[in-house]
């Protein structure tokens, strides 16, 4: 990915919070400020991904990022894990193995930069795919501050 790839990420982005039910007031309130985020992200590096075409068309991407982390049980020696978000399918090109090649991909391209740890956030559509995948379910809580 690309800071060229911005408006195909936020594309990517809205659309797969839509299909898991959003507001287009929320996606809205959103809007904005995940551009701003990004634009900076792509820019220094620090979100990277990949984006899968079909005859020079866009058709799926996923992003990454490697987040400073403290050493933990799960991963006692490591001070980064690695994050994967954005995950999207254009629904003409679903059920081909797009994700689960892109998430091939993501998880090479992590260990690649010395990553031995990822979580994500899973759509119940998702769920299935990155469970044959071998990924778990963990324990964490979140809360609105």
């Amino acid at each position: 990915m690309a800071p060229s790839d911005l408006d195909l990420i936020c594309h990517h982005r809205e659309s797969m919070f839509r299909d898991m039910g959003s507001s287009e007031e929320t996606l809205a309130a959103m809007r904005g400020s995940f551009r701003e985020w990004l634009i900076s992200h792509l820019a220094d590096g620090t979100y990277f991904g990949f984006v899968a075409e079909d005859g020079g068309l866009p058709i799926a991407g996923v992003g990454l990022m490697a987040i400073d982390w403290p050493p933990n049980l799960r991963d006692p020696h490591a001070s980064r894990r690695g994050y994967v978000l954005n995950m999207y399918v254009e629904p003409s090109h679903r059920r081909q193995g797009l994700a689960r090649r892109l998430m091939e991909r993501a998880e090479e391209e992590l260990r690649a930069r010395g990553i031995g740890y990822a979580i994500l956030h899973a759509s119940q559509s998702g769920r299935p795919l990155y469970e044959s995948m071998g990924w778990h379910q963990t324990n964490e809580m979140a809360k609105r501050l």
